[in-house]
This record gives structure tokens, sequence and C-alpha cells, in this order.
């Protein structure tokens, strides 16, 4: 006969093997850093252990964990932003300059992701390359299901104008689905 203890180190433990790919997958679209996807998911299970008499009485304790990888991949970008705009600064104070740049010609759809803000990228990730409903992706980003619509339908449009004349849900489906199964969507 185990203890309390026992039985919610068996449930996180299958709760770990579940969802942790989804997670790193995850983690991995929303930063684009797939050395750091691992990472982000080891540590928001980290945090959901700490937490897990709470994340287990949840409804919904895979979109809390979804949660808490988009909130560790926003903390993340905003940290490289950061670290970018200091060393932006410190070369632009050097007196030498690059002219006529080598700039790549195709913009693939990961770096369109890149470029779109955050809650819109969570949106779009969570809605097209994990098939979530708008009320599973409004619960995962703790915002309302009106937000998701505006966000998910702004983000489509900028990276619609960001990829050109292909449809970005095919080239975005094409391009995230190499990366694993999708759920459904439970509209």
């Amino acid at each position: 006969m185990g203890t309390v203890d026992d039985a919610a180190s068996v449930e996180f433990h299958a709760f770990f093997e579940r969802h942790y790919a989804e997670l790193s997958r995850l983690a991995h679209l929303l930063t684009g850093e797939a050395d750091a996807a691992d990472d982000l998911a080891a540590d928001a299970l980290l945090a959901l252990w700490h937490r897990w008499d709470r994340v287990r009485a949840a409804d919904h304790p895979a979109a809390y964990a979804r949660g808490v990888v988009a909130n560790l991949a926003r903390t993340r970008i905003r940290s490289a932003v950061r670290e970018r705009r200091r060393v932006a600064l410190f070369w632009s104070q050097r007196e030498e300059k690059t002219e006529n740049p080598d700039v790549a010609g195709v913009v693939d759809v990961q770096e369109a992701l890149r470029r779109l803000p955050f809650r819109k990228r969570a949106c779009v990730v969570l809605r097209h390359a994990f098939d979530l409903s708008e009320k599973d992706t409004a619960l995962a980003l703790g915002v309302s299901v009106g937000t998701v619509k505006s966000q998910t339908s702004k983000g489509m449009a900028e990276l619609q104008r960001i990829l050109g004349s292909q449809s970005p849900p095919l080239r975005m489906h094409a391009a995230m689905a190499r990366g694993g199964e999708t759920g459904r969507r439970n509209r």
C-alpha cells in the first residue's frame, strides 16, 4: 500500500511521460530555439511538480502546463530581446559599417513566426500547429476566447503579408507537421 506522496509521484510521472514531448515542441515553436525547448519543458514540469497538488486538481492540467511553458518562453524571449538590444547598442557605437549586407531572400514559416509578437505567435501556434480549439487556446494562455480569435486572425494576416503569395496555413501546417502529431480540435 503506497502513501499519498507515492500516488502523487506515480501520477506526475504518467503526466510527464504523456506531455513532455508536446511541451517541448510547444517551447520550440514559441521560441524558435530547438536547444532551449527541452530546458523550457523541463523547467515547466519542475514548476508543475512543485505545485502538483494544485495542478492535478485543475480542470485541465495539460492546459495549465501549456500556460507555464508559454510564460517561460515569453520570459526567455524578453530576456533575449534585452540582450540583443545591449549587443546592438555596443556595436552601434563602433565606427565600422557594413555596406550591402547579404540578406536571405526566402523567409520560412519559423522565421516568420519569430517576427510575430508573442501573443499572436502563441495563438497561431496553439490553434494551427497543435489544433487546439479557441477555448483550449484561451485556457492555456489565460486570455479570453475573443482575444484568441482576434490575435489569431491578426497573426495569420501578418504571416500572409510576411510569407507572400502562398497560403500561410498550408505552409505553416507543412513546416510544423514535422514536429510530431497534433491533437484534435474541439469546437
